[in-house]
């Protein structure tokens, strides 16, 4: 399979598009495990009926593990928030709507989020142990749900195609609670545009009879969580939002 078609490229993979499937070779140092383990999480997804990429084949391509799947192509929401910024509420309640769907799913053998999260706030070098207790200790005592949670939803994982629309990088999908899902979504938006988070924010919470409070209560763990990914640009911003623990 000869791959010239570089359409995405991120840090852990870059996506090719051969013929009618979208391949994505990860790197050279990614574990055989981790792509196996995206692979079975994303056919977990597939199951739940959602509109979703099928995967097709997982292989290797020039010695690096690749997935191909089907190649969904269509303008992101994202692109369209961005050409269309003065129809902003329609955008972001179709994202909500698609968002709150996601939630009505059960995928019973998907990883625990909670767990996910100790895992990920114990292994920061970035906090001290005191502030790492704080975290945890208000994990502990959020309410656990088993509801599907994307874990990475944002309008550029949205793309939309004859009238359909699709959820693409389900890699970080498990079954946990909902609000914290939106916490995420909501620094995802915060860190490109306060304003739309806001309004992101608002509209969820409206729509899924949601206590604002309560979600906001998740973005302290959330920002945590994120700091794991080691983005610079982002630190800054992040740390900010761990400095709301009650």
């Amino acid at each position: 399979m000869e791959l010239t078609n570089l359409i995405a490229t991120g840090e852990q993979a870059q996506v090719y598009k051969y013929n009618d499937l979208a391949v994505k070779v990860f790197n050279e140092n990614t574990p055989k495990t981790a792509v196996l383990y995206e692979a079975l999480t994303h056919s977990r997804i597939e199951e739940t009926g959602l509109l979703v990429p099928k995967i097709m084949e997982v292989m290797k391509v020039d010695g690096k593990w690749a997935i191909a799947m089907e190649c969904i192509e269509g303008k992101t929401l994202g692109e369209l928030m961005f050409e269309d910024a003065e129809n902003i509420d329609k955008y972001v309640n179709l994202m909500v709507d698609l968002q709150l769907e996601i939630h009505s799913k059960k995928a019973p053998h998907l990883s625990r989020l909670k767990d996910i999260l100790i895992s990920q706030i114990q292994g920061l070098d970035c906090i001290d142990e005191s502030k790492k207790y704080e975290l945890l200790s208000r994990l502990d005592g959020m309410p656990k749900h088993k509801k599907l949670c994307h874990g990475d939803f944002h309008p550029m994982n949205i793309i939309l195609k004859d009238d359909k629309t699709y959820t693409v990088d389900w890699e970080n999908a498990a079954r946990g609670n909902a609000s914290a899902d939106t916490a995420k979504t909501f620094l995802l938006l915060a860190l490109k545009d306060k304003k739309v988070a806001e309004l992101y924010l608002n509209t969820f919470c409206k729509k899924s009879d949601t206590h604002k409070e309560y979600v906001q209560r998740w973005i302290p763990i959330m920002a945590a969580a994120r700091l794991t990914e080691n983005y610079a640009e982002e630190r800054e911003m992040l740390m900010n939002w761990l400095d709301v623990l009650d």
